[in-house]
């Protein structure tokens, strides 16, 4: 790097040092995605030896770009964030990209914080987690002048923007379908919240599940918010009116797990005497008592996805929207088994 008193590093230097053409390493600058990823490395490992990074930094203002993207998510403490976040940060230093991440808690005015980042130049692009279009103000206004954003993880009603996800409606046809061949006819769907669009595309999946059955299957829907308190209380709700399935398909494994604590506090056994079955894999799946059987979701993958489209869009804003829903995989563990004979 440079010393104290040196002249300041040129793109002569770092093209140098990288063995390669002054224009390739401007066009690893300008337009990273078009550079092979083994050249970025070299023009990125010359530019942190001969500090030429403020020159970069610079070059990118003239440009006005910041090569950052801002990620707005509700919780950061979601299990499934940070598998999400994992391939967008995979994605976004492939292509000569930052990440910021935005934890808006739920409310309008950390929203509102993060969105600086936006209005002040210091991030491109936008990629929602959140499951909304960002508010600009007080009344709650639509954001105007919208930078290229990607919504992911969940989808946002009403909202002309490019979505990556899982298939929440073959995954939970599938479920459905599962449980079915078990042995299963009285098979509950717990849902998430209901302002949660990926409550009502799983419940959607489930139904799908039930009309394919050669049986007529009831569509047995109870109001859940998506937490393990939400999934105690709907056990305890079916135990008060004595009308109770023989299996549980839950909107997400907190769901599943509060079923589950909720069943063995009454002293049942699962999955011998009621199947219990969740949405998404997060880590404690596995490590829970019997072991979540589950859809799990792609996160990395769908991360990787994401970014990849956002960063086309920055470096070609004529690309059209895209929606990628990717397939979830159904996750056999212990707390699903065949209908019990004092269950039928």
């Amino acid at each position: 790097m440079s010393e104290p008193g040196e002249r300041p590093a040129t793109i002569e230097d770092v093209a140098k040092l990288a063995g390669v053409s002054i224009a390739t390493v401007s066009r690893a600058l300008r337009s990273p995605e078009k550079v092979a990823e083994s050249t970025r490395k070299k023009v990125t490992a010359a530019i942190a030896r001969t500090g030429y990074t403020a020159n970069a930094m610079a070059q990118n203002l003239r440009m006005q770009r910041s090569q950052m993207v801002l990620v707005l998510a509700s919780s950061i403490a979601d299990p499934n964030f940070a598998g999400i976040l994992t391939g967008l940060e995979k994605a976004a230093n492939d292509r000569g990209y930052g990440v910021l991440i935005g934890n808006t808690e739920g409310t309008t005015g950390l929203e509102q914080n993060y969105l600086r980042f936006l209005s002040t130049g210091m991030a491109d692009g936008l990629v929602l987690l959140t499951g909304h279009i960002p508010v600009a103000g007080q009344p709650q206004t639509p954001l105007v002048n919208l930078p290229p954003i990607v919504a992911t993880e969940r989808p946002v009603a009403n909202a002309d923007l490019s979505y990556v996800g899982v298939d929440d409606v073959a995954a939970s046809k599938m479920a459905t379908e599962y449980l079915i061949s078990l042995g299963h006819r009285r098979i509950t769907f717990i849902s998430g919240g209901p302002a949660d669009i990926r409550s009502d595309l799983r419940h959607s999946g489930y139904r799908q599940g039930l009309k394919e059955s050669p049986e007529a299957l009831r569509d047995w829907r109870v109001e859940g918010d998506g937490s393990s308190e939400s999934g105690r209380a709907a056990v305890e709700r079916l135990f008060i009116k004595d009308d109770l399935p023989t299996a549980f398909f839950c909107f997400n494994d907190n769901t599943a797990i509060g079923v589950i604590s909720a069943l063995q506090l009454r002293g049942y056994r699962v999955p011998e005497d009621f199947s219990v079955l969740g949405f998404d894999d997060i880590p404690f799946a596995n490590n829970f008592t019997p072991g979540l059987t589950t859809i799990r979701q792609p996160r990395h993958h769908i991360g990787e996805k994401a970014m990849n489209i956002l960063l086309d869009r920055l470096a070609n804003r004529t690309l059209e929207r895209q929606t990628h829903l990717l397939h979830g995989d159904l996750i056999v563990r212990e707390s699903c088994a065949g209908v019990s004979r004092s269950s039928k």
